[in-house]
């Protein structure tokens, strides 16, 4: 590793006994009921871990514990003037959408609301160079794709999967293009307006087009723009993220592969306005993978969006069958056999 910018705890070596599978308790957000004035489960990491730790895929040991962003690491992305702005708690109000917390003292917002945000923003970050060493990572948390630079909104205070990005073009020789997959139901305006004019980052979204943010400035930044009707159902749906995975990789090939797995496309979910299946959204992450792992690209995924209380055991299933498939292990670098999957 040639850390060529400012030094960070992030990027520390993590023992071949451990999964790429990044978490901390502190992701999950619990302070005076708050969290149950907006529609997102926001303790559904923990229940991710809990899942799978009931399956024994993992135990405490065998998974890698995210480290909070600090404000140096922050600072390679975020003006100062930005994280500045974060101070004040109206301000975090509108981005997180939980208007109550406009009238709470700042440093109990950001030990309460923004500290499990910045810990997940360091969970991406360090998922971003494990996802490199050992050919996959998920990082239970992030995937606030709605954050530039400059700007929070839609829950979205850190861009994490710029930072992310940012990072490793920065710190690790050989890393030099990107592919963002963003399979939310929204579009992600937060990293296309930060790689805007940035030819390294080739950027493929699938969204919901009547939906929140609808930020026309930042669909040009978009190479592969799949914009879906309101209640697309399984068939229509995998069938274009097959073609549009394939063809954005065709297109480019990518030194790694930045997957932003939003289970808001679930039918009922209130935001998404999409009717994918529980079966729907484990199938997508296995094509993703899939398509991925056969084509020798390392590939980073992130949780992002979700807002029904189901979506914890929806993303556990998924992480489950991914490993059912062969398509992730622990240890080394080792790429799949994809003809034996694809029999399967």
């Amino acid at each position: 590793m040639n850390l060529r910018h400012h030094p960070t705890d992030l990027y520390q070596e993590v023992p071949a006994s451990c999964w790429p599978i990044v978490y901390s308790p502190d992701y999950n957000i619990t302070f005076l009921a708050l969290e149950k004035l907006h529609p997102f489960d926001s303790g559904k990491w923990g229940k991710v871990i809990t899942f799978l730790r009931d399956e024994q895929l993992i135990t405490d040991d065998t998974i890698v514990t995210a480290r909070e962003a600090t404000e140096s690491d922050l600072l390679v992305v975020h003006t100062r003037r930005y994280l500045n702005k974060l101070k004040w708690s109206f301000v975090v109000a509108t981005i997180t959408e939980i208007p109550p917390l406009l009238f709470l003292p700042n440093f109990l917002v950001q030990r309460k609301v923004l500290r499990p945000l910045r810990t997940q923003t360091g969970g991406t970050i360090m998922a971003g160079k494990l996802a490199i060493d050992r050919g996959w990572a998920i990082n239970v948390g992030g995937g606030f794709h709605h954050c530039s630079s400059e700007k929070g909104g839609g829950f979205c205070a850190y861009a994490d999967i710029t930072l992310a990005i940012k990072f490793l073009f920065d710190h690790v020789q050989g890393v030099s293009t990107a592919t963002i997959i963003d399979l939310d139901a929204h579009q992600g305006n937060g990293h296309e307006r930060d790689f805007l004019d940035d030819k390294r980052v080739y950027i493929m979204d699938v969204y919901n087009r009547y939906i929140y943010p609808g930020d026309n400035f930042a669909k040009r930044a978009i190479k592969r723009k799949v914009e879906l009707d309101w209640g697309t159902e399984d068939e229509e749906y995998l069938q274009k993220v097959d073609t549009h995975v394939q063809g954005a990789l065709n297109e480019m090939k990518p030194d790694i592969i930045i997957y932003n797995a939003g289970t808001d496309i679930l039918d009922g979910d209130p935001l998404g306005g999409l009717s994918i299946s529980p079966q729907g959204i484990i199938k997508r992450d296995e094509i993703v993978f899939t398509i991925a792992r056969s084509r020798g690209i390392p590939i980073l995924m992130v949780t992002s969006g979700g807002y029904q209380k189901r979506t914890a055991k929806i993303i556990a299933d998924s992480i489950l069958n991914l490993h059912s498939r062969g398509l992730i292990h622990k240890g080394p670098p080792e790429y799949p056999d994809t003809a034996a999957i694809n029999k399967r």
